[in-house]
């Protein structure tokens, strides 16, 4: 008889912390991060890359091969020590010539494991085609698989998935002086008509000028040309003042509920109007015996095992408990705890207050 539990994970902000910055929750346009991307080969594997199968891995070797004039048939090739793999990185806004990247590397053939590899130079590009960095080392892989000569085996993590520290050296930057701009927008993170109109006003009263307009719910423009700036040095100091300023957001009422992993979140602002709730759980148990049946000494007939199956069910009997009227975050989670509930339970409450109008939250299931 198998028993499934669930636990109940509520963060509740019982600190109040200072009001963010506005880096933390928008992003100046054009400072951004672009993504790269190769293939390349990793060699130096203990038995554990690709099979015969992977016909790339087998003409990749072939041609790096040849590359270093020697010139190999494929079909002698044997790539069981090398593997075929997808190297990434992100390229950092601003990342100068020989600036270094941290890349993952990911096999996309029917290797075991990446344990032990190298990667060999790979060219790192970005979506316009252009290499960006170059990408080379050995792999730090966070998991490990082995396997017997009788077929045992055994895995931990995900061996196929590797990692370099500082395996890419970026060859190329991209050009963007940001200080050649007469004006900046910025994106907020999540959108709200409430923030844009507070950014808009904490910058104007910071510079004593109109020089920010909240363009829509997540666009804020600020006009430089009002600001006296005379030099890179200080436009990079303006934008630093900027990122600085702190902002009021608010906070929004939600409820997330992850069902599988019995996870619950509740934002501080949840409000409940006052209802009544009954909870009542039915409970199906299926358990099963094993009896011997034997025939008599001198009677005919075999020794056999049965099975007896007893199914119970049975419902647990509540009574309405009322809840609800405005009342704080904790009150809350003390009346639901009440009632004994589980996250399943908790998706078909909350569903239902929200269907009766009495839940003042965003709910969003998982």
């Amino acid at each position: 008889m198998a028993v499934l539990r669930f636990f109940i994970l509520v963060c509740l902000p019982f600190f109040i912390v200072a009001s963010p910055r506005l880096k933390d929750i928008a992003k100046i346009e054009g400072v951004r991060g672009n993504q790269l991307i190769g293939y390349g080969i990793v060699v130096g594997l203990n038995g554990t890359g690709d099979g015969g199968s992977s016909f790339f891995t087998v003409k990749s070797v072939s041609n790096m091969l040849e590359a270093f004039g020697i010139k190999v048939d494929p079909k002698q090739v044997k790539v069981k020590n090398s593997a075929a793999v997808i190297v990434t990185a992100d390229l950092p806004p601003f990342a100068g010539v020989g600036t270094t990247l941290d890349v993952t590397v990911s096999s996309i053939g029917d290797a075991k494991s990446l344990q032990g590899g190298t990667l060999v130079l790979t060219p790192l590009r970005g979506p316009d085609g252009q290499v960006y960095a170059v990408a080379q080392g050995p792999l730090t892989v966070g998991g490990y698989s082995f396997q017997t000569s009788a077929g045992d085996s055994v895995t931990q993590n995900h061996p196929t998935v590797g990692y370099i520290s500082g395996g890419a050296i970026v060859e190329r930057a991209i050009n963007f002086d940001i200080t050649q701009r007469q004006s900046v927008r910025i994106y907020l993170n999540k959108p709200d008509f409430t923030t844009a109109s507070r950014v808009q006003k904490i910058i104007n009263d910071n510079f004593g000028k109109d020089i920010a307009v909240a363009f829509d719910s997540g666009t804020v423009d600020v006009d430089l040309a009002k600001v006296s700036v005379t030099s890179p040095q200080a436009f990079v100091n303006l934008l630093a003042r900027l990122e600085n300023l702190p902002i009021d957001t608010g906070s929004s009422a939600v409820i997330v509920v992850n069902e599988r992993t019995g996870t619950v979140i509740v934002s501080e602002d949840v409000k409940v109007s006052k209802v009544a709730i009954a909870h009542g759980n039915i409970s199906v148990i299926v358990k099963s015996t094993s009896t011997v049946s034997q025939p008599n000494p001198l009677g005919e007939g075999n020794t056999e095992v049965i099975e007896n199956t007893e199914l119970t069910t049975a419902e647990e009997k509540r009574t309405l408990n009322e809840i609800g009227g405005d009342i704080p975050l904790s009150e809350l989670i003390k009346g639901l705890n009440s009632l004994g509930v589980t996250p399943r339970d908790l998706v078909s409450i909350f569903s239902a207050l929200k269907k009766a109008g009495a839940l003042k939250a965003e709910l969003v299931i998982m």
